[in-house]
């Protein structure tokens, strides 16, 4: 009989495709979504559905008692759900670390902890360390978050560490590209009209991992015999911001582009501008401090060697073939 596994936050980018991921490697798939989440690239026939609200531990508790009394357990959870953008800072945690406890409370008071729970944290829970010597950031180094978005993560991995014997992966991606992302789609946008942005003038060494390549990750921690540990995922090369842009401009077909290489201090008065008034507005923006921090951080180098020596990960995507694939999905979807 299949293992059953549900995928939360399925409708988002990196979600919709470990469900593609769960239903190729014959899992019997559910997929937590809201009453409100997009269903587009949710479409197989084997697909289950069900809706769990995080939000709300007692009807949370009501959920996931009606699903076991007609369906069992599951077997793995890959927790994939969370928020990325907001307004303030207790939207990061109430979406992250509340969400992620009451779902984890939920589970053990109803009986249906999972052989394994996934947790897909990131990168950026340790936020600018190793800026001068730009060695590769390890498990080793100590988390200094200074996003919001980087707390509510490093707070929700070490809630889950101290719950005694749950069977937890966590899993630190660099920054996910692929087919359906949008904030790294607004780069080639701007590619398309012949400029390129970097942030800054000073060294900045970045760090990619194909979606696809996170869901090889993802799968292989469900199905070696660890637990209780926790891995960074890249596709183990550095590039700079150019190398990205450059890549882009060949897929494109483009001769000439004007790269532009903006101060940090523009930066931070363009992105603390532009989340005034989208507070103002009752909206979270793209471009906000938080935003501005990760722009600004020049090391993202980190170290797969225990995925690699553990899991047997080996990345599939490096970034040239990465990009070429992006760039023929949106082309065929309309895109650009």
């Amino acid at each position: 009989m299949a293992n059953k596994v549900l995928i939360t936050g399925a409708s988002g980018f990196i979600g919709s495709f470990i469900v593609e991921g769960a239903i190729e490697r014959g899992y019997h798939t559910w997929a937590g979504v809201r009453k409100s989440s997009s269903r587009k690239y949710l479409k197989q026939p084997e697909l289950g559905f069900v809706t769990l609200d995080f939000n709300d531990k007692a009807k949370l508790l009501s959920e996931l008692h009606d699903f076991k009394e007609k369906n069992g357990k599951w077997d793995y959870i890959v927790h994939c759900g969370g928020v990325t953008k907001s307004k303030d800072k207790d939207g990061f945690d109430k979406g992250n670390y509340i969400a992620t406890r009451n779902l984890i409370e939920a589970l053990e008071e109803s009986g249906m902890t999972p052989d394994k729970f996934i947790y897909i944290s990131s990168l950026s829970i340790f936020g600018p360390i190793h800026e001068k010597c730009f060695q590769p950031i390890s498990e080793k180094d100590t988390p200094r978050p200074n996003t919001a978005y980087g707390e509510s993560k490093i707070k929700t991995e070490e809630y889950i560490k101290s719950i005694p014997g749950f069977p937890y992966i966590i899993l630190r991606p660099t920054g996910v590209y692929g087919p359906r992302e949008k904030d790294y789609f607004l780069m080639v946008k701007s590619i398309k009209q012949h400029v390129d942005f970097a942030a800054g003038f000073s060294r900045q060494d970045l760090t990619f991992v194909y979606v696809k390549d996170v869901i090889q990750a993802i799968f292989l921690s469900i199905e070696k015999e660890v637990a209780q540990r926790s891995y960074f995922i890249s596709d183990e090369c550095v590039y700079s911001s150019r190398d990205f842009s450059d890549l882009i401009q060949k897929e494109l077909g483009i001769n000439h582009v004007l790269h532009i290489k903006c101060p940090l201090f523009i930066l931070k008065i363009v992105s603390l501008l532009s989340e005034f008034f989208a507070k103002l507005m009752g909206k979270a923006s793209t471009l906000n401090a938080d935003k501005y921090k990760i722009m600004k951080q020049r090391n993202w180098r980190c170290d797969i060697s225990p995925l690699k020596d553990e899991l047997g990960y080996k990345a599939q995507y490096p970034l040239e073939k990465g990009v070429k694939e992006i760039i023929e999905w949106y082309k065929k979807e309309g895109w650009i």
